[in-house]
């Protein structure tokens, strides 16, 4: 049995010491404080200090720092745009469309660039291509000027290639948005489907579903069925807390069979087809129950293809290398007509270009752009709001065939109440 360890005996990790000596005794909080008078040679205490006092720790090489400085505003960037890609989206109502086709948009839109992850996301590539444009109207300003010895060139050249170019330019960051943009739809139309075929399963479940003799198991069906959509919401987003939305509709023993699987959704849709094994159906309302659950399959794989498949990555690279070289070369082009205008040029076409691209790229990855969540919750309240009102409406139904039945006589004759 080991020892308890001493609590006045300091960490040895708080004490420099070197991988060949190994003090035999124990060391005492009051070696940590350095004399004032310098020790003799004899004493382990000096040993200690003047091998420590030949090896200086290490300072960070300046290439490391020079790399960190150079990396620090694109991770600042990439920071804020991440935290805007797992900001939860809200679903428009009458209010909101009324804002947002507002002619006051458009200065509310300018008013809330500096807050904006697309426009933040760009501060990295404008500030290197206004920083290029900087430098190279500094030197060609510098050869005209004489300041630099008379072999130096002005860095200036045509501008046809540019006239040339620039309309394949124009095209390509079309194709790209363009594709991106059809994945957003194809994103959006999955969800719909996943959304309506939820809502038709659990009115099917209500309507066809004998309560009296399936009551414990209608119900569980019922919440596997609400279940569903939100566990595929936290298979295709980043940073959703699965455990925390469905600990409310899952009972402890399902949520956590739910949570040690590796694919959830597949295993909410287990829960569901056994559940309707066990529920005392007909064959054809089973075979009508289970053919609904198609639909919740279709969902994952397209929703699974959109996020495991990009668009071509090489299509991508194009684009940002195309992008980079014309900004790169566009002081050199511009600086016979523009001179130092070239700066705030440069900066204006990266600016526009760049985000262009960048919500080409945005979108590509359609599920953080959509209102998932707020899906997920109408489709939960819609189907809590149809359990609570189907005994209501069945006996008001049931009322109304009573009193229609009685208005008529037995003999097939109307009674007076209907000739009046």
């Amino acid at each position: 049995m080991s020892q308890p360890s001493n609590p006045l005996k300091p960490p040895l990790t708080n004490i420099s010491l070197s991988s060949r000596f190994t003090p035999k005794t124990p060391l005492k909080l009051p070696l940590t404080t350095f004399p004032s008078k310098p020790l003799k040679a004899s004493t382990p205490a000096f040993k200690t200090l003047s091998f420590n006092s030949q090896t200086p720790p290490k300072k960070p090489s300046k290439a490391i720092t020079i790399i960190s400085l150079l990396r620090a505003i694109p991770d600042w960037a990439d920071r804020v745009k991440e935290r805007g890609m797992q900001k939860k989206r809200s679903l428009y109502n009458h209010e909101k469309w009324v804002e947002h086709r507002s002619s006051f948009r458009h200065v509310r839109h300018l008013l809330s660039s500096l807050s904006s992850r697309v426009v933040l996301s760009l501060v990295p590539p404008v500030i290197a291509f206004t920083s290029v444009a900087v430098v190279v109207a500094s030197y060609n300003s510098a050869v005209e000027m004489h300041f630099l010895p008379g072999f130096f060139p002005v860095l200036r050249t045509s501008s046809l290639p540019y006239q040339l170019t620039a309309p394949a330019l124009a095209l390509l960051l079309v194709f790209r948005t363009e594709a991106s943009y059809s994945r957003f739809e194809d994103g959006k139309t999955a969800w719909t489907k996943v959304i309506s075929g939820t809502n038709d399963f659990a009115r099917q479940v209500i309507s066809g579903v004998d309560g009296s003799s399936n009551s414990a198991l209608k119900s569980e069906l019922l919440r596997y069925i609400m279940a569903f959509p939100i566990a595929l919401k936290c298979h295709v987003t980043c940073g959703s807390n699965i455990g925390q939305d469905l600990q409310n509709l899952l009972e402890a023993g399902d949520l956590a069979i739910v949570l040690k699987s590796r694919h959830r959704p597949r295993c909410i849709i287990e829960f569901i087809s056994q559940c309707l094994q066990l529920l005392n159906l007909d064959e054809s309302m089973r075979n009508l129950l289970e053919s609904k659950i198609s639909c919740f399959h279709e969902g994952i794989g397209v929703c699974e293809q959109l996020m495991g498949i990009p668009i071509p990555l090489s299509y991508t690279r194009l684009t940002s290398r195309f992008l980079v070289l014309w900004h790169l070369t566009l002081p050199i082009i511009l600086w016979d007509d523009c001179h130092w205008i070239v700066v705030p040029s440069t900066f204006i076409s990266a600016a526009s270009l760049f985000c262009i691209e960048e919500v080409g790229v945005l979108i590509e990855e359609p599920f953080p752009m959509l209102a998932l969540d707020e899906l997920c919750n109408v489709v939960q309240s819609n189907i809590w709001e149809a359990i609570a009102t189907e005994k209501e409406i069945q006996a008001r139904l049931v009322a109304k065939r009573k009193s229609h039945s009685c208005e008529h006589s037995t003999n097939g004759w109307p009674t007076p109440k209907q000739m009046e």
